[in-house]
Protein backbone atom coordinates (compact mmCIF):
# COMPACT_ATOMS: atom_id res chain seq x y z
CA UNK A 1 0.00 0.00 0.00
CA UNK A 2 1.44 3.48 -1.01
CA UNK A 3 1.31 6.37 1.07
CA UNK A 4 -1.37 7.62 -0.98
CA UNK A 5 -3.37 5.17 -0.59
CA UNK A 6 -2.70 4.85 3.59
CA UNK A 7 -3.94 8.49 3.83
CA UNK A 8 -7.05 7.60 2.12
CA UNK A 9 -7.74 4.59 4.05
CA UNK A 10 -7.28 6.76 7.54
CA UNK A 11 -9.60 9.56 5.93
CA UNK A 12 -6.52 12.31 5.12
CA UNK A 13 -6.19 13.95 2.59
CA UNK A 14 -4.19 12.91 -0.75
CA UNK A 15 -1.52 15.07 -2.15
CA UNK A 16 -3.84 15.63 -4.81
CA UNK A 17 -6.63 17.09 -2.19
CA UNK A 18 -3.76 19.35 -0.82
CA UNK A 19 -3.15 20.98 -4.41
CA UNK A 20 -7.14 20.93 -5.23
CA UNK A 21 -7.90 23.52 -2.97
CA UNK A 22 -5.94 26.60 -1.23
CA UNK A 23 -7.09 27.06 1.88
CA UNK A 24 -6.06 30.17 3.60
CA UNK A 25 -6.82 32.83 7.05
CA UNK A 26 -9.71 31.71 8.77
CA UNK A 27 -11.04 28.89 6.22
CA UNK A 28 -7.36 27.26 6.99
CA UNK A 29 -7.46 27.68 10.58
CA UNK A 30 -10.78 26.41 11.09
CA UNK A 31 -9.98 23.47 8.93
CA UNK A 32 -6.21 22.66 11.39
CA UNK A 33 -8.59 23.32 14.78
CA UNK A 34 -10.99 20.28 13.30
CA UNK A 35 -8.09 18.22 12.89
CA UNK A 36 -6.26 18.73 16.03
CA UNK A 37 -9.79 18.34 17.35
CA UNK A 38 -9.93 15.18 15.89
CA UNK A 39 -6.35 14.17 17.03
CA UNK A 40 -7.01 15.10 20.52
CA UNK A 41 -10.48 12.42 20.97
CA UNK A 42 -9.17 9.74 19.16
CA UNK A 43 -5.67 9.46 19.75
CA UNK A 44 -5.98 11.80 23.34
CA UNK A 45 -2.75 14.27 24.19
CA UNK A 46 -0.11 11.85 24.32
CA UNK A 47 -0.44 10.65 20.82
CA UNK A 48 -1.12 14.45 19.80
CA UNK A 49 1.49 15.37 17.08
CA UNK A 50 1.61 18.62 14.66
CA UNK A 51 2.64 15.44 12.34
CA UNK A 52 -0.49 13.85 12.78
CA UNK A 53 -2.70 17.32 12.39
CA UNK A 54 -0.78 18.17 8.95
CA UNK A 55 -1.71 14.85 7.61
CA UNK A 56 -5.58 14.93 8.85
CA UNK A 57 -5.85 18.40 7.81
CA UNK A 58 -3.60 17.89 4.33
CA UNK A 59 -1.27 20.84 4.88
CA UNK A 60 2.39 20.88 6.53
CA UNK A 61 3.96 21.47 9.37
CA UNK A 62 5.25 24.31 8.64
CA UNK A 63 2.05 25.76 8.03
CA UNK A 64 0.91 25.01 11.97
CA UNK A 65 3.70 25.92 13.19
CA UNK A 66 3.70 29.59 11.98
CA UNK A 67 0.38 29.68 14.42
CA UNK A 68 1.23 27.82 17.02
CA UNK A 69 4.47 27.45 18.57
CA UNK A 70 3.49 23.93 20.97
CA UNK A 71 1.81 21.10 21.43
CA UNK A 72 0.03 22.58 24.42
CA UNK A 73 -0.93 25.66 23.07
CA UNK A 74 -2.40 24.02 19.55
CA UNK A 75 -4.61 21.75 21.92
CA UNK A 76 -5.96 24.68 23.51
CA UNK A 77 -7.02 26.56 20.19
CA UNK A 78 -8.53 22.99 19.26
CA UNK A 79 -10.71 23.07 22.41
CA UNK A 80 -11.81 25.95 22.22
CA UNK A 81 -12.68 25.71 19.11
CA UNK A 82 -14.74 23.07 19.69
CA UNK A 83 -16.82 24.87 22.04
CA UNK A 84 -17.19 27.92 20.52
CA UNK A 85 -18.67 26.12 17.38
CA UNK A 86 -20.80 24.11 19.20
CA UNK A 87 -23.05 26.94 21.32
CA UNK A 88 -26.32 26.18 23.12
CA UNK A 89 -28.82 28.45 22.60
CA UNK A 90 -29.68 30.20 26.17
CA UNK A 91 -33.71 29.72 27.04
CA UNK A 92 -36.16 32.40 28.37
CA UNK A 93 -38.93 30.17 29.66
CA UNK A 94 -40.27 32.29 32.59
CA UNK A 95 -38.45 30.60 35.51
CA UNK A 96 -34.55 29.81 36.66
CA UNK A 97 -35.74 25.95 37.28
CA UNK A 98 -36.77 25.26 33.48
CA UNK A 99 -34.35 27.80 31.95
CA UNK A 100 -31.09 25.54 33.85
CA UNK A 101 -33.06 22.13 33.25
CA UNK A 102 -32.99 23.38 29.86
CA UNK A 103 -29.63 24.94 29.26
CA UNK A 104 -28.27 21.79 31.05
CA UNK A 105 -29.59 19.77 29.05
CA UNK A 106 -29.18 20.89 25.77
CA UNK A 107 -25.49 21.45 26.81
CA UNK A 108 -25.05 17.66 27.59
CA UNK A 109 -26.80 16.51 24.20
CA UNK A 110 -24.91 19.51 21.79
CA UNK A 111 -21.57 19.11 23.91
CA UNK A 112 -21.57 15.31 24.01
CA UNK A 113 -19.02 13.43 25.51
CA UNK A 114 -16.77 17.08 26.14
CA UNK A 115 -16.71 17.20 29.76
CA UNK A 116 -16.03 13.56 30.12
CA UNK A 117 -13.19 13.70 27.54
CA UNK A 118 -11.53 16.63 29.22
CA UNK A 119 -11.24 14.72 32.79
CA UNK A 120 -10.30 11.18 31.17
CA UNK A 121 -6.84 10.15 30.97
CA UNK A 122 -6.78 11.40 27.41
CA UNK A 123 -5.78 14.79 28.98
CA UNK A 124 -3.69 13.56 31.58
CA UNK A 125 -0.56 13.94 29.67
CA UNK A 126 -1.57 17.34 29.11
CA UNK A 127 -2.03 18.63 32.65
CA UNK A 128 1.68 16.70 33.50
CA UNK A 129 3.40 18.44 30.72
CA UNK A 130 1.91 21.88 31.30
CA UNK A 131 1.26 21.40 35.08
CA UNK A 132 -1.86 22.92 34.95
CA UNK A 133 -5.32 22.33 36.92
CA UNK A 134 -8.51 20.99 34.92
CA UNK A 135 -9.86 24.26 36.52
CA UNK A 136 -7.45 26.32 35.21
CA UNK A 137 -7.86 25.02 31.77
CA UNK A 138 -11.19 25.01 32.15
CA UNK A 139 -11.17 28.86 32.86
CA UNK A 140 -8.68 29.25 29.84
CA UNK A 141 -10.61 27.48 27.45
CA UNK A 142 -14.29 29.40 28.62
CA UNK A 143 -13.51 32.65 29.63
CA UNK A 144 -16.62 33.47 29.57
CA UNK A 145 -20.11 31.92 30.03
CA UNK A 146 -22.56 34.79 28.99
CA UNK A 147 -25.40 32.50 28.93
CA UNK A 148 -25.11 31.27 32.71
CA UNK A 149 -24.43 35.23 33.58
CA UNK A 150 -28.31 36.09 31.80
CA UNK A 151 -29.86 33.04 33.01
CA UNK A 152 -29.09 34.49 36.78
CA UNK A 153 -29.43 37.85 35.66
CA UNK A 154 -33.33 37.05 34.56
CA UNK A 155 -33.94 35.79 37.60
CA UNK A 156 -32.79 37.70 39.84
CA UNK A 157 -34.69 40.38 38.59
CA UNK A 158 -37.68 38.04 38.94
CA UNK A 159 -37.11 38.02 42.79
CA UNK A 160 -36.33 33.73 42.28
CA UNK A 161 -33.05 33.82 43.93
CA UNK A 162 -31.12 36.05 46.44
CA UNK A 163 -27.91 37.87 44.55
CA UNK A 164 -26.57 37.66 47.52
CA UNK A 165 -26.57 33.76 48.08
CA UNK A 166 -25.40 33.54 44.62
CA UNK A 167 -21.21 33.50 45.28
CA UNK A 168 -19.22 32.07 42.45
CA UNK A 169 -19.10 28.85 43.45
CA UNK A 170 -22.64 28.46 44.01
CA UNK A 171 -23.29 29.84 40.47
CA UNK A 172 -20.63 27.42 39.22
CA UNK A 173 -22.53 24.24 41.05
CA UNK A 174 -25.22 22.88 38.63
CA UNK A 175 -22.60 23.20 35.96
CA UNK A 176 -19.55 21.13 37.91
CA UNK A 177 -22.05 18.61 39.08
CA UNK A 178 -23.12 18.45 35.09
CA UNK A 179 -19.56 17.75 34.33
CA UNK A 180 -18.96 15.58 36.96
CA UNK A 181 -21.47 13.30 36.26
CA UNK A 182 -20.58 13.20 32.69
CA UNK A 183 -17.14 12.13 33.68
CA UNK A 184 -18.39 9.43 35.54
CA UNK A 185 -21.04 8.14 33.04
CA UNK A 186 -19.04 8.39 29.87
CA UNK A 187 -22.27 10.02 28.19
CA UNK A 188 -25.11 12.81 28.01
CA UNK A 189 -26.40 13.62 31.33
CA UNK A 190 -30.18 12.24 31.38
CA UNK A 191 -33.15 15.32 32.28
CA UNK A 192 -34.14 13.12 35.62
CA UNK A 193 -30.43 13.80 36.98
CA UNK A 194 -30.24 17.22 36.03
CA UNK A 195 -33.76 17.87 37.52
CA UNK A 196 -32.26 16.51 41.06
CA UNK A 197 -29.16 18.80 40.63
CA UNK A 198 -31.32 21.70 40.24
CA UNK A 199 -34.01 20.87 42.78
CA UNK A 200 -32.75 18.98 45.66
CA UNK A 201 -28.94 20.87 45.33
CA UNK A 202 -29.17 24.56 43.70
CA UNK A 203 -32.34 26.19 44.44
CA UNK A 204 -32.31 25.14 47.79
CA UNK A 205 -29.22 27.08 48.24
CA UNK A 206 -29.87 30.08 46.03
CA UNK A 207 -33.91 30.65 46.79
CA UNK A 208 -34.99 33.93 48.99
Amino acid sequence: MSIGDANVSKGFPTDGQKSGSRRRGSVLEAALLEAAWEELIHGGFERFTFEGVAARSGTSRTVIYRRWDSRPALAVSAVRHYWETHPVAVPNTGTIREDLIEYMTESSIGRGDFPSFLMSTGMKEYFEETHTSFDEFRKEILPNETGIHELYSRSIERGEIDPRKLSPRVASLPFDLLRHEAFLSGKSVPRSAIEEIIDQIFLPLVRR
